[in-house]
């Protein structure tokens, strides 16, 4: 990693900021220089991927612990940070081997050239160092939970392994995507459980559809390249009929979650005190009403304004989180 290696146009102080990094990140402004090439790697510089990942996680352990007639346990805030911290590592990983299936591709678009593969800051052989690191660090925490657990949670590397060749051979590889980045709503429930039902499953495939949602707006900023070297995306197959299918994205995510807190066993607990009840579903409401914000401002031709609601994805995602902590709280 050397100084003739990285290109010099790029608009940072060691030419090799990403352009889509968020504005004063903690990687560009704070870490090593020998260091940034490889948190760029994991998009330490740009967290909201990070959060989308998470998000899930923390509703699968919400309901869980909702739906427990122990309610919460001490092994519970354990799994809260150790899935936060596995997050940061597991999306790290899986956007090294992202960039390392991409990276020919990645040269020829706009927004992703500046990426450190791309653009020569790592070689290779670095990035996939750097991802088997991050995953054995994720592993550790991995293996401190309940074996189903476990298995659950190696399984889940096969949707990540699969989702950077999505776009060559399907239209839609944010199902991929959502298959990967939901697999915490079940892995987070099975770490407090130790098994699976019908909730989890169910809040599953609403992060699915969730997913679909948000991946979509985001693929509209690199429609044109797309287009022009032959990559696959729920943008260009939707194109201007994108807001009709986010509206029908949006119905889905919004009934599965009702319907997961619907189920028998579900709805018998939560009813059980009916506060509870109502927090878990203005939790569900709020998710909904700001996806319904984000569709009255899309404007599917400009990229920042899809940047701009891809990120605030995080928001959305948090509203539930806020309402069912405040609910088991209350419990």
């Amino acid at each position: 990693m050397t100084d003739q290696n990285q290109t010099p146009d790029l608009p940072n102080a060691d030419g090799g900021r990403v352009a889509d990094a968020t504005d004063l990140n903690w990687v560009d402004r704070f870490c090593p220089l020998w260091s940034r090439p490889y948190l760029r790697l994991s998009r330490a510089d740009r967290p909201a991927g990070t959060w989308l990942l998470l998000i899930p996680c923390w509703w699968g352990l919400l309901l869980a612990i909702l739906i427990d007639p122990a309610g919460l346990q001490p092994v519970d805030g354990w799994i809260a940070v150790g899935f936060a911290i596995g997050a940061f590592l597991m999306r790290g990983a899986g956007c090294t081997w992202n960039d390392i299936s991409d990276r020919h591709i990645d040269a020829q678009v706009e927004r992703t050239r500046s990426r450190p593969l791309p653009s020569g800051q790592v070689s290779t052989k670095q990035a996939l160092v750097w991802m088997i690191i991050q995953t054995l660090l994720a592993a550790c925490i991995l293996f401190t939970f309940n074996w189903f657990t476990i298995a659950l949670g190696i399984l889940a590397l096969v949707p990540v392994a699969i989702y950077p060749f999505a776009k060559r051979f399907t239209w839609w590889p944010q199902v991929f995507l959502g298959l990967a980045f939901n697999w915490g709503a079940m892995l987070a429930w099975a770490a407090h459980s130790g098994s699976l039902s019908l909730t989890p499953i169910l809040l599953y495939f609403a992060g699915i559809a969730w997913t679909l949602f948000y991946d979509t707006i985001y693929a509209h900023q690199d429609i044109e390249d797309d287009a022009l070297i032959g990559v696959k995306s729920t943008a260009r197959l939707f194109a201007e009929n994108t807001p009709r299918w986010l509206f029908v994205f949006q119905v889905v995510a919004m009934t599965l979650m009702l319907i997961a807190v619907f189920t028998p066993a579900a709805v018998a607990q939560l009813m059980a005190n009916p506060i509870v009840f109502i927090l878990v579903f203005v939790g569900i409401w709020g998710f909904g009403a700001h996806l319904t914000l984000q569709l009255r401002k899309l404007d599917i031709s400009d990229p920042r304004n899809c940047m701009h609601l891809f990120r605030s994805n995080r928001e959305a995602g948090l509203i539930p989180i806020v309402f069912w902590a405040l609910a088991i709280l209350i419990g």
